[in-house]
């Protein structure tokens, strides 16, 4: 349980400290792991690597992380997708040895920049991330993966398929039921019940192959790739450099995620344990990948949706998913089970999460009293929102800002640069006031008359 003399947060089931009853603490782990198994298996399967591996990383990692950040974030960690296109063109020359070199480099960079944040401070942080910039960005991070849910949810090999789309929107809807209608254990796990339905329900209509499920063995030693011993470790710059400058892209959208979870959980993560410890939780985990043969890791959207849905905040439900996740890695048979789970399914559960963190950027503005009557708020929330959300990159050679991270970086020099007030709102403010002086002058003077 949570220290006396620790801030807790009562709006929360469970706020960050506390520890659940053995039995619930299963089915909460477990609706954690369902929810980042999907994109983080992807990942891996798109460039060619082992699924398994990424599932065993992305355990790992979130233990690290929590560990670094002294068990006060709730973070996920699991495989990123800002690092697929070098990935895969490694593949096609390096191969692995040269995609782990990246990895890795992503891990040291984000230790560098953890250990310069923790020499200079982080105030700087309030300064150029106040809430006008802060419930944009989140509201992106959400709203920019609605395209990828909606394809999950309605597309079969390219083109439309209702039976998926009604898949995807009962699983949406059981997981609204379920969170709404029902209370005690059940009401704690609506995304996992509604994911074993959907999948239920997806079996039913025959688009899961059970004999895929059957044949598999139950157990196998996931196929790691570690240098030094599956392979000779020589430094390939090109590899490193294709890569690594990536992590700083990454590290807007980790700044991204650690606002979501501050406005959830009632906290300020930037400045306890602070923005040093949290990227070197991040640069630990990627650490870690690139030595075991998984691609890089980064926190994960899904799992603070569903802590923004169940408000169930415990950190000890994330170290238990990861240990699932760890498991999972070994034991095959349910590896292949959920590497199976239809992609309507989701989609479907993807709608709800992806859109309760949009809602937590508006939450942000509204907690924060932002006034949008404001020319300058409204310009630096509408730039970001349609940056971010239409994932106008900027590309220079081979190195791509995403959307999120250019809409970032627009919505901060912006709130640097523009003033407070426009001309146009300065000058009917002087209006006003002339005409409120000049109002008050004529009134004195009529009361002068009077008392003559």
């Amino acid at each position: 349980m949570a220290d006396k003399n620790e801030f807790h947060d009562d709006r929360a089931i469970l706020d960050i400290h506390d520890m659940p009853k053995f039995f619930p603490w299963i089915g909460l782990s477990l609706q954690h792991m369902f929810s980042m198994f999907g994109s983080t298996v992807i990942v891996p399967l798109l460039v060619g690597l082992s699924p398994s591996i990424a599932l065993f990383a992305s355990g790992v990692g979130t233990l690290l992380h929590i560990m670094i950040t002294q068990r006060k974030i709730p973070a996920y960690m699991g495989s990123s997708f800002a690092f697929i296109t070098p990935m895969l063109a490694l593949m096609k020359t390096t191969g692995y040895p040269g995609i782990a070199q990246g990895v890795i480099g992503v891990g040291i960079v984000y230790m560098i920049v953890a250990a310069i944040i923790w020499a200079v401070g982080s105030d700087w942080v309030d300064h150029i991330l106040p809430p006008i910039v802060v419930g944009p960005i989140v509201m992106v991070i959400g709203l920019s993966l609605a395209d990828s849910a909606a394809q999950d949810a309605m597309m079969k090999n390219g083109k439309y398929s209702l039976l998926y789309f009604v898949i995807a929107l009962a699983t949406l809807f059981l997981a609204i039921i379920f969170n709404m209608l029902f209370k005690g254990f059940i009401g704690l796990i609506p995304v996992l019940l509604a994911i074993v339905c959907g999948y239920v329900i997806s079996v039913f209509c025959g688009i899961v192959d059970l004999n895929a499920i059957a044949n598999a063995p139950w157990f196998k030693i996931p196929a790691f790739d570690i240098p030094g011993i599956d392979y000779k470790f020589h430094i390939d710059w090109a590899a490193i450099l294709a890569i690594t400058p990536i992590a700083f892209v990454t590290m807007t959208e980790h700044m991204g995620h650690i606002m979501v979870l501050d406005e959830l959980t009632g906290r300020d993560f930037f400045k306890d344990p602070g923005l040093n410890r949290t990227l070197a939780g991040d640069g630990a985990a990627s650490l870690f990948a690139g030595l075991v043969g998984a691609p890089a890791m980064t926190s994960y959207g899904e799992n603070i949706g569903v802590m923004a849905i169940t408000k169930i905040h415990s950190v000890y439900v994330l170290m238990g998913a990861a240990m699932f996740a760890i498991l999972f890695a070994f034991v095959n048979k349910l590896n292949v089970l959920i590497m199976q789970m239809p992609m309507p399914v989701i989609g479907g559960i993807s709608f709800l999460l992806f859109g309760t963190i949009a809602t937590a950027g508006i939450q942000v503005m509204v907690e924060n009293k932002v006034d949008m009557g404001l020319k300058r708020n409204l310009m630096i929330a509408s730039t970001v929102m349609v940056i971010g959300v239409g994932n106008a990159y900027l590309q220079l050679g081979k190195f791509q800002f995403t959307g999120l991270a250019f809409a970032t970086i627009i919505g901060i020099v912006l709130n640097l640069v523009l003033p407070q007030k426009a001309a146009s709102e300065r000058e009917h403010e002087q209006k006003l006031a002339d005409k409120a002086a000049e109002e008050e002058k004529q009134r004195l003077l009529h009361q002068r008359r009077l008392h003559k």
